[in-house]
């Protein structure tokens, strides 16, 4: 696609138009489309959750136990028919389950609402979505053909790649997703950290690490979220998120599945590396729905250091 494209306010290119300019494969396209959709929905969930908490005291636990599922059920009930999806499987569900005929094309697994008790607190929050064709299970291998993520901050924005770079579009008044950037690049090295897990309870060569990146004059940035956190990195251009391994939990916090190879695949996609410290996120076996890993996610001058440090 031509220069110039990124002024989306000029250009207006919507969602539907790029994913068929981009060749992404009709079917796909529309999946893609219906899930995005589907984040209009979500957001509408969470603004009618925030006036609820804006005029009732003490009901947030319930309302965010409520908020995970309602979510999970909104994006479910519309895949569930989509003619798209054999396969869904959720954060919020114990196992994979079956859904459509059994005959259609793709699985999906899902964060619904990844972040949800940052709603209080009026940060921002997102969706996070993976499409396989094969097997997500007991495989050593990556069966991704598209990943995207919604977050729902001051704008409404949604990064999507089917394999044919990163891109972000922007909710608009009128209810269109419109471009604003078209082939994210991160830079080779970034200027900004996004550590979780408390210092305390890191693992030797982790605390190493970050106390070179302090040295290095890299600016802490760090929300508590995964989606907002990640999507600093990836529009700012560089920088890195990392949950690594603690003494008490060698696995780190974040589900592979879920959360972990889906943004892989997008930061790849945007020249970015993944990696749990010694193996590529994509290429690690994911033996049940609950697998957990460290990461290590961002520029590649960060994610190699990481891996010089941890090995």
């Amino acid at each position: 696609m031509g220069e110039g494209i990124n002024d989306y306010t000029k250009n207006m290119v919507d969602l539907r138009r790029h994913m068929w300019m981009a060749g992404v494969e009709e079917e796909l396209r529309r999946l893609i489309w219906q899930i995005a959709v589907v984040g209009k929905y979500i957001s509408a969930k969470i603004h009618e959750a925030n006036r609820k908490l804006a005029g009732i005291k003490n009901i947030y636990g319930d309302d965010q136990l409520s908020l995970d599922c309602a979510a999970d059920d909104i994006l479910r009930s519309q895949l569930q028919f989509s003619g798209f999806v054999r396969e869904y499987a959720s954060e919020e569900l114990e196992d994979i389950v079956k859904i459509g005929s059994g005959k259609e094309k793709y699985i999906v697994t899902a964060d619904p609402l990844d972040g949800s008790s940052l709603v209080e607190t009026n940060l921002a929050i997102g969706t996070i979505i993976g499409i396989h064709k094969e097997s997500i299970l007991d495989t050593g291998r990556n069966t991704m053909v598209a990943a995207l993520y919604i977050t729902y901050g001051p704008l409404i924005t949604m990064i999507y790649s089917a394999g044919k770079g990163a891109h972000e579009f922007v909710l608009n008044r009128e209810g269109e997703y419109v471009l604003a950037q078209e082939n994210i690049k991160l830079k080779e090295k970034g200027s900004i950290f996004s550590p979780g897990g408390l210092r305390r309870d890191w693992i030797p060569a982790h605390l190493k690490f970050i106390e070179q990146l302090e040295k290095d004059g890299y600016k802490l940035r760090y929300s508590g979220g995964f989606v907002p956190d990640i999507n600093q990195v990836l529009i700012k251009k560089g920088g890195l998120f990392t949950y690594p391994a603690l003494q008490k939990s060698p696995q780190g916090k974040l589900r592979l599945l879920f959360e972990l190879q889906p943004m892989a695949f997008i930061m790849e996609q945007a020249g970015g590396l993944a990696t749990d410290g010694k193996e590529d996120i994509l290429s690690l076996k994911v033996e049940n729905v609950n697998k957990c890993s460290p990461v290590y996610i961002g520029s590649p001058t960060e994610v190699r250091m990481a891996k010089q440090f941890l090995n």
